[in-house]
């Protein structure tokens, strides 16, 4: 029997029949030796300052106070308890593209995740939620906190199948405006729509005062090109199939994708929402551990 942490290699998943076995494995795997929850506390809001007492935790000393009047006072912050957790899981056409590298499609492997993040959420005693989209929200499951939600998210995301047309922009907007309680908003999707369209969507959840995590998941083949011989390229999401050479495409399509990604990124930073790059190759250890443990 392999142990836990050997479930959270995509290769091994992809053996597994259920996506419940795969998520619960997953959190076995990450959770062994974690402590402290990765989401608990961190939707806060700042309430006032008070002076320092030595022994007080320096991470909240005001710098710009200390810099106006030589004093050293610390933030103080009110928790926000009962944090909700909003999964959006694009399930258009894209994200079925799996590679030979990969052993999971984009659409698989961001279940896996997703599903991995509503059993932490809800071990803490924290709600989840989950929203399907392509070019329309497809299921809404609203935040619940009870054992049992589980049971309905991971259902949603078995019967959830791509094969539409996406339209990223627009579904962030509807969405930001049905999110009426602030919380953290996960997207899973591999965000191939217009940037500008997909940002201005991100803005708004940013505006409606959510935390904001966008785990862009690609296959190896899509971020490194490893084509060679003569290929057929088969058109998703409505474009269509293409016979080339890859050998000459391959440095104008990497620097297309990697001006693609500089622009994505880029606007992240400027509205302070976290990107997260995922690939379907890395294992989940990586994927989640790192990210997951930076929050804490």
């Amino acid at each position: 029997m392999e142990n836990s942490q050997n479930y959270l290699d995509p290769k091994v998943l992809a053996r597994l029949e259920g996506l419940s076995l795969r998520a619960r494995l997953i959190v076995e795997g990450y959770a062994s030796g974690v402590h402290r929850s990765p989401f608990h506390g961190f939707s806060i809001e700042f309430a006032e300052h008070r002076e320092y007492v030595p022994g007080d935790d320096l991470r909240y000393l005001d710098w710009k106070v200390l810099g106006r009047t030589d004093k050293y006072h610390l933030k103080q912050f009110e928790e926000e308890t009962n944090l909700d957790c909003y999964l959006l899981l694009d399930t258009s056409e894209s994200m079925q593209y799996k590679s030979a590298e990969a052993a999971l499609s984009k659409l698989e492997y961001a279940k896996c995740v997703g599903a991995a993040l509503a059993y932490l959420v809800l071990k803490q005693q924290d709600s989840v939620g989950l929203a399907t989209f392509d070019r329309e929200v497809r299921a809404l499951v609203r935040p619940g906190s009870k054992a049992s939600h589980i049971k309905q998210i991971i259902n949603v995301m078995e019967e959830s199948v791509g094969g539409r047309k996406t339209a990223v922009g627009p579904i962030f907007h509807e969405l930001a405006e049905r999110f009426t309680r602030r919380g953290i908003v996960v997207v899973l999707s591999d965000l191939f729509d217009d940037v500008e369209s997909m940002l201005a969507g991100l803005k708004h959840f940013r505006h409606r005062r959510h935390e904001v995590v966008l785990m862009h998941v690609l296959d190896p083949a899509e971020l490194d090109f490893p084509f060679r011989r003569t290929t057929m390229f088969r058109g998703l999401e409505e474009l269509p199939e293409v016979l080339v050479e890859p050998g000459p495409l391959r440095k104008a399509y990497l620097d297309q994708f990697g001006a693609y990604v500089h622009r994505l990124k880029q606007g992240c930073r400027m509205h302070r929402i976290d990107y997260v790059q995922m690939r379907t190759d890395q294992s989940l250890e990586v994927a989640l551990s790192s990210y997951l443990a930076s929050r804490r």
